[in-house]
């Protein structure tokens, strides 16, 4: 019992209407043409892997922001957050994480908080990889205060082939780094926008866990010129 529950992990209940579809689908294609079924046998098990739910564990010092997702670096850039949030016009350090379709994507709260605001924007569906899909691709977006006051922002946004963003926080939800609050289905993106003067602790290219990548460390502000010449 021990070995299987190694094995096999949970699965996050927006996957079980999906799953039920391709099972259906396999056993008609099994009455249909018993290769087809085969065929439906591997995509079933494919749409079980793609909502997978694995436990994460986070690191649990004070001030960390955690991945909100699993995937890869996509772009560590200087960017304005969301203007539906309305805070403001100046750029922020944003890390964007493209998710592909074998990554895990459920989405995690990147730092303890509360939650201020939710902003769903309906947009277009450009690949996630595209420096237009955080203005232009339909999105998510969540700002979070900070224990110390300051503000964090995070995004779901919807790729080529995502359609649907669940989102379940709500204004003033309190919340934990590390614990699920969402999903985005096949092929997407999250983008977390840090607070002024603190630097990302990661770079382009490099692989994302969700609930346990460090992304910056809200204690340690970032280096300016300015600073050294002081």
């Amino acid at each position: 019992m021990h070995t299987i529950r190694g094995v096999l992990v949970p699965i996050h209940p927006a996957g079980y209407p999906f799953i039920g579809v391709f099972a259906v689908a396999t056993v008609i294609l099994f009455l249909i043409w018993e290769p087809l079924g085969w065929l439906g046998v591997v995509a079933t098990a494919w749409c079980v892997y793609f909502f997978r739910h694995p436990p994460r564990v986070t690191p649990n010092r004070p001030d960390l922001v955690v991945a909100p997702a699993d995937g890869r670096v996509q772009m560590v850039v200087r960017a304005t957050p969301p203007v539906e949030l309305g805070l403001g016009d100046r750029p922020l350090t944003r890390i964007s994480i493209f998710l592909d379709v074998f990554n895990v994507h459920v989405n995690r709260i990147p730092a303890d908080g509360a939650v201020m605001d939710v902003k769903y924007r309906p947009g277009k569906f450009f690949s996630a990889n595209l420096e237009k899909a955080s203005e232009e691709n339909e999105r998510c977006a969540v700002s979070l205060r900070l224990p110390d006051g300051r503000a964090l922002v995070f995004v779901q946004i919807a790729g080529l082939v995502a359609r649907r963003i669940i989102c379940d926080l709500s204004p003033g939800q309190p919340v934990v780094a590390g614990e699920t609050y969402g999903l985005i289905r096949f092929g997407s993106r999250t983008d977390i926008y840090l607070p002024d003067g603190v630097e990302a602790l990661v770079c382009v290219g490099q692989t994302m866990v969700g609930g346990e990548t460090v992304l910056a460390d809200l204690a340690v502000a970032a280096v300016t010129p300015l600073a050294l010449a002081r």
